[in-house]
């Protein structure tokens, strides 16, 4: 018998060596899966599956505790760096369908695919129902890296709706799984477990709501009033919000909500160390994914899904093509989308590590069956990866609602400024053909408050007297405007073939918001009612979108499509004109016009 110290420590060095080997593994792939196009969780996901007793690997991993507790920690990490990344201006753009779709979708979708799942399985209402509560969820996860894999670009308010309702859903999910697990172990009557359900409902939305704004004001006043090393910085503010999470849920308010608002908070205010904090989030989410779907597919035996498999695809199945698609057009019913964009938001439901991570309650609970109710999330899980998840770019192609690509702005850097400026500092690295190099450096076109601060070439300084003309290579750190960030990022770094691609994807010929809409009709001969001759582009664009408008945004009126191009402070400055028939433009409906024709015509 060996030494216990020895073995201890083999077991403790084998865990390290494994885990850090399949997370570099995981990595190393995930470059290879985005060149084909495979969703870079379902790799993750592949890779815990091969690693687990049924594959390759041969790791007996069974202990659902132990993947509850890390599934927690994980998902309130991701749920914090999602609330960072989100803006307040899209919050206050998308908040109420957002909403929408993480309560009343979320039940509708919840109460179909529990119908579904009796039917399917054979069980009774409420195992059914606890099935579609598992699986109603989208994940925040798969969203937010889905949704802007390999530089697609979809409309703010689209985009923004669905990451919102992914990082506002799981606290409704997880409410319907405890109610129905609570009504399925209770024995005290059905008027008894009524009413708990009621007060665990208003406890998990009020109580995270209250914690996470909360906590989240109380990070942002902590970290502005204290004076630490920069590296501890995004330390405590992991440390709060994780504290947040587990005080809202000893107190079984969700922590999840009071997490994701509490990142919210502090993303959308200024505040000390900002690109520090973002910067440690985004690596700290990225490993908090890779673990996870990691211990997940550690968790999974492959051999144990195909005992109920026809059963188990039927649902996955039913959930995409009938679930989803009904809960979103019934939850966006009073709010102003497209078709398309409903269309679109009906099929990115993806489902990640949430449903798995929820189909384990169950398990710890005891609930009967409990394995059927795991094994059927994770077939959902993957086959949305599979099916959803490889055809997000290509939805929004089919259905018309790709924007340009926004260049990655890979060469700015952040740089800090105290809280009382009102203007952000960074610096670029000017590219190979970018627009700034057409221009004498005395005519640069700048926007509004913006101020070239130096230029470094070569490591020296340069002194305007010396500066005829940018060149490639040139460091500009300059200051600016929050919102007119992105326009430098084009200044410097973008091709002008990017530019050139922007004017024809966003409309043939292009107005400035204050024209006169009855111009613009007299010129294209367009039909229009007399109180519309007094009104401006601007005016006439958000009235019918509610108000606000993004770019992407569009506008039908008679034959043609108004699309809005630029829009500064809530005002749309520029707009295209789109003239070309929407049949012809967009392949979907080209698909759809054709096959009416030909009925028509026999």
């Amino acid at each position: 018998m060996g030494n216990p110290l020895e073995l201890i420590n083999q077991v403790i060095f084998q865990v390290i060596f494994v885990g850090a080997l399949l997370v570099a593994v995981s990595i190393l792939l995930g470059m290879v899966s985005s060149r084909v196009g495979a969703p870079l969780l379902l790799v993750f996901l592949g890779l815990g599956m091969l690693a687990g007793e049924d594959g390759p690997g041969r790791i007996a991993f069974s202990d659902f505790r132990t993947t509850y507790f890390a599934g927690s920690m994980a998902l309130a990490i991701i749920l914090f760096d999602g609330g960072l990344r989100t803006q307040r201006s899209a919050f206050k753009l998308a908040m109420w369908p957002a909403l929408s779709l993480a309560t009343i979708g979320v039940v509708v979708t919840a109460g179909i695919a529990g119908a579904i799942a009796c039917w399917a399985l054979g069980v009774s209402w409420l195992p059914g129902l606890l099935i579609g509560a598992i699986i109603a969820p989208t994940d925040a996860a798969a969203v937010f890296l889905l949704l802007h894999a390999r530089g697609t670009e979809i409309s703010k308010r689209v985009s923004a709706t669905l990451e919102l309702e992914s990082g506002m859903n799981d606290p409704m999910a997880i409410f319907l799984t405890i109610a129905c697990i609570e009504l399925m172990t209770q024995t005290g009557g059905g008027s008894m477990g009524v009413t708990h359900v009621v007060m665990i409902f208003l406890t998990q939305m009020v109580g995270g709501a209250a914690l996470g704004l909360g906590g989240g004001y109380f990070l942002l006043w902590l970290i502005n009033r204290i004076e630490i090393a920069a590296g501890l910085y995004p330390i405590l503010a992991a440390a709060i919000a994780l504290t947040v999470f587990a005080g809202a849920q000893l107190i079984d308010a969700s922590g999840f909500l009071a997490v994701y608002l509490t990142g919210l908070v502090l993303g959308s205010n200024r505040h000390r160390a900002q690109q520090v904090i973002s910067r440690f989030h985004d690596g700290l989410a990225w490993l908090a994914q890779i673990s996870m779907f990691l211990l997940l597919g550690l968790l999974v035996t492959p051999s144990a899904l195909l005992q109920n498999w026809s059963a188990e695809i039927l649902i996955a199945l039913a959930l995409i093509f009938i679930a989803r698609p009904i809960a979103a057009f019934v939850a966006l019913a009073p709010f102003r989308f497209s078709w398309r964009q409903r269309l679109f938001m009906a099929w990115v439901g993806l489902r990640g590590a949430v449903p798995i991570f929820l189909a384990s309650i169950p398990v710890i609970a005891d609930v009967p069956n409990a394995m059927t109710f795991f094994n059927v999330a994770f077939v959902v899980v993957i086959t949305s990866l599979l099916i959803q998840g490889w055809t997000v770019s290509p939805a929004a192609r089919f259905l018309g609602l790709e924007l340009p690509p926004t260049p990655e702005p890979t060469d700015r850097q952040g740089i800090d400024l105290p809280l009382s400026a009102d203007r952000e500092a960074a610096s670029w690295r000017v590219g190979h053909r970018s627009p700034a190099l057409d221009s004498l450096y005395a005519d640069l076109t700048l926007p509004r408050r913006t101020r070239i601060i130096a230029v470094i070439r070569n490591g020296t300084v340069m002194s305007r007297d010396m500066l005829e003309r940018l060149e490639v290579d040139d460091y500009v750190i300059a200051l600016t405007p929050p919102q007119y960030v992105i326009t430098l990022d084009r200044m410097f770094t973008t091709p002008l073939e990017t530019r050139r691609s922007l004017a024809a994807d966003l409309g043939e010929f292009v107005f400035h918001g204050d024209v006169a809409i009855g111009r613009l009709c007299e010129m294209y001969a367009i039909p229009f009612e007399p109180l519309m001759l007094s009104e401006t582009l601007d005016e006439f664009m958000r009235t019918r979108l509610g108000g606000s408008a993004v770019i992407g945004d569009r506008v039908a009126i008679g034959p043609v499509e108004l699309v809005v191009r630029d829009v500064d402070k809530a005002k749309i400055t520029r707009v295209g004109l789109e003239i070309e028939p929407a049949e012809e433009r967009l392949p979907a409906l080209r698909l759809l016009y054709r096959l009416t024709s030909m009925f028509r015509q026999a």
